[in-house]
């Protein structure tokens, strides 16, 4: 017994127990969250080692020399490439393109952050907008390891471009959400912030305001469509009226800038085929782990190629996901009718910019053009498999069993053995694909050709010089002149070659980066009728000496053989063009550049009492001497 006066301890009650227990429950580590963390670091370390496997291509040359060669100012920033405004992107590719120059680590660590960054924001709206639990990773991988991005996460300027876009477009969609759950106007206000911020990089962030109406309309209203789209309008018109504005305003920014025309559309054929490349043969197989198969188109980024067997049985997948989840849940009706409507405004975006033009036949099989919408995927495919974190048990129809399906436990196992082979047959065919698309990437022309020219450059004598001509095709295409220039080429790299533009021996690159001497290739001129001469030219009469055939107005270099009586300045006329040329004594060779078009190159001596010979003259390109 105890003794008198004594107070017996008190029981422990419920609450005190509760309290001790939600603090380990605190401290308990989130599972969900540290195996999204490891896969975010996979997926990015994965996907920074097939960067480094690759090198620059094509636009990342062109805009290299371009940042070199500009000063950093408005007219710089505020200009077009690609035809498109991207301020931000300039910015950034000037700053890195001296910090950096063709060397390639910093540009894959910049590609490394912007994923990183670009995979935790999705992580974080998945967790904000589904039903907790490990369903949450189902959507996060479709995200970090989708074949789609992999352009994005390899090539510096599509990623410099395309990630920031990424990444407003998420953070933009969370702050929708969080507006449209608490109602605060400062999420507006982030909401605007996030989509000028995706302006600033690339005008395809003008859809992230379209899609956040119809994400508004789509999954948190409810009714007949009509009535979802008065409720939207009606109860969240500050959040449209900021994004009209917002939209508008940059449209009248974007229509002052200068750029070429916009190539017209074909045929009514060629945008069905661009709609069934960018939808059936990009988009559909990509989400079940496609495409699989890739076409290589030299330096850049391969082309989606998938098996026809494999992308029929990608949209039969897509087609029984669509059924079922549709069955179960009535958010999933929503889901993937808002994933639907996001690729129709990709595709409007680019049949009115990109479609027209040689390369329109190829724009639907180019993964990058759809890069942006692998996270309203994932949104998508998450809401339909696990529904909003926020809906009440209206959004649920009780699970009725498929034809030829089982009741039952049965049918729950059958579920889940069916639910597993789909994952890991998408996990498998996602690996391959990326796994294909390094051994495309990893082949890089311009990497090898720069590398042999840098040699010889180190090894040349210093007074070696170099008459500018064009790189090979397969390292900046010709379309591109005059970027495709050798004196616009090497402007980034450690070794430069001095181009002149009159020289007795220059030299130029063959095809593989090595130095030869030059000769010109086109057309001559026909023989003369002086003997022992061939075409006389005295001082204070202009020598018309004819072509073999009339040549079309272009950049020529002319080959010019001469015999002079002495040291003396001339001028070479082709058609409209002149030059101006210092003449030694002797027998000589000059070699300049001409622009022009004729059917005759005519030669004016300027120094009283010269005269000279000529047999070889010849306008045309520069070419490496066999």
């Amino acid at each position: 017994m105890p003794e008198a006066g004594a107070v017996a301890p008190a029981e422990p009650t419920a609450s005190m127990l509760d309290k001790p227990r939600a603090f380990a429950r605190r401290l308990r580590p989130d599972q969900v969250a540290a195996v999204a963390v490891a896969l975010i670091v996979v997926s990015v370390a994965w996907r920074a080692g097939l960067a480094a496997r690759g090198w620059f291509s094509q636009d990342e040359f062109v805009l290299a020399a371009q940042a070199l060669d500009a000063r950093l100012d408005a007219d710089f920033l505020l200009q077009t490439f690609n035809n498109h405004p991207a301020p931000g992107g300039l910015l950034a590719a000037w700053l890195m393109v001296r910090l950096a120059g063709f060397a390639s680590w910093p540009w894959v660590l910049m590609l490394a952050v912007g994923q990183a960054a670009v995979g935790i924001a999705v992580y974080r709206l998945l967790r904000d907008l589904l039903r907790p639990g490990w369903g949450l990773l189902v959507p996060l991988a479709l995200f970090l390891f989708s074949p789609l991005t992999l352009e994005v996460s390899s090539l510096w300027l599509v990623g410099l471009l395309l990630l920031p876009v990424q990444l407003a477009l998420v953070l933009a969609v969370r702050a929708q959400v969080r507006y449209l759950r608490t109602g605060r106007r400062g999420h507006l206000a982030i909401v605007a912030l996030w989509l000028l911020f995706g302006l600033l990089f690339d005008p395809k962030a003008l859809l992230t305001a379209p899609l956040l109406f119809l994400l508004t309309v789509f999954l948190f209203t409810d009714g007949t469509p009509w009535r979802r789209l008065v409720t939207a309008v009606r109860q969240h018109w500050p959040a449209w009226l900021l994004l009209t504005v917002l939209s508008g305003a940059y449209l009248a920014f974007y229509l002052t800038r200068p750029a070429r025309a916009l190539d017209p559309v074909n045929s009514s054929g060629a945008a069905f085929t661009f709609l069934g490349d960018l939808v059936g043969v990009t988009v559909v197989p990509a989400l079940l782990g496609g495409p699989w198969r890739w076409t290589h188109v030299g330096d850049g980024p391969p082309l989606v190629d998938p098996y026809p067997v494999a992308m029929w049985l990608s949209w039969l997948v897509l087609a029984t996901l669509v059924v079922v989840t549709v069955r179960r849940r009535r958010s999933a009706v929503w889901a993937w009718l808002l994933l639907a409507c996001y690729l129709g405004l990709v595709t409007a975006f680019f049949a009115v910019t990109s479609l027209g033009g040689v390369l329109g036949p190829m724009v639907g099989t180019v993964p990058r053009f759809v890069a942006d919408a692998v996270p309203v995927a994932a949104v998508c495919v998450g809401v339909a498999l696990f529904g909003l974190r926020d809906a009440g048990e209206q959004d649920w129809y009780a699970p009725r069993p498929l034809p030829g399906i089982p009741r039952g436990r049965d049918s729950i196992a059958v579920g889940r053995v069916a639910t597993i082979a789909v994952l890991v047959a998408v996990g498998l065919g996602a690996a391959w694909s990326t796994v294909q698309f390094g051994e495309n990437w990893s082949t890089k022309h311009g990497r090898e050709y720069l590398a042999t020219a840098q040699a010889e450059l180190a090894a040349a004598p210093a007074d070696t010089v170099f008459l500018d001509a064009v790189v090979p095709d397969r390292v900046v295409a010709g379309y591109l002149w005059p970027d495709n220039l050798q004196s616009h080429f090497f402007r980034p790299a450690e070794h430069r070659p001095k181009f002149v533009e009159v020289a007795e021996l220059p030299v130029t690159f063959d095809a593989e980066g090595r130095i030869r001497p030059v000769q010109i290739e086109g057309v001559k001129v026909r023989p003369g009728a002086v003997p022992d001469c061939g075409h006389l030219v005295e001082s204070g009469r202009t020598a018309r000496i004819p072509l073999e055939a009339p040549v079309e107005e272009w950049q020529y270099v002319v080959e010019f053989g001469y015999l002079s009586s002495g040291d003396a300045t001339a001028t070479v006329r082709l058609g409209e063009a002149t030059r101006e040329i210092t003449l030694r004594s002797g027998l000589n060779q000059l070699y300049f550049p001409l622009p022009g078009a004729g059917e005759a190159v005519e030669v004016t001596i300027s120094t009283p009492d010269i005269a000279l010979c000529t047999r070889s003259i010849t306008v045309g390109r520069v070419v490496p001497a066999s």
